[in-house]
């Protein structure tokens, strides 16, 4: 089993979050607009985007938001 720690964890998300803020700005689209696209709250898009204190992220919020992007989840978590 591998040796995971917290912070990897932790920096993981962090890096999650850049990514999602980076693919919607270079979208032009506001969180609400994400929001509306993914079929998630803007609360939710927030939440993701933040640094400070990152939630964990669950699978169908990945796929919502790959597909809101036309990408695949695969190249969502490309960081």
């Amino acid at each position: 089993m591998a040796n995971i720690s917290e912070n990897d964890i932790v920096e993981a998300r962090k890096k999650l979050a850049r990514r999602i803020r980076q693919l919607r700005k270079e979208k032009g689209w506001t969180q609400q607009k994400l929001a509306d696209e993914a079929d998630i709250t803007m609360r939710h898009v927030q939440r993701l985007e933040s640094t400070n204190k990152t939630p964990a992220i669950e699978i169908d919020s990945i796929i919502r938001i790959s597909k809101a992007f036309n990408i695949s989840a695969s190249s969502l978590l490309k960081f």
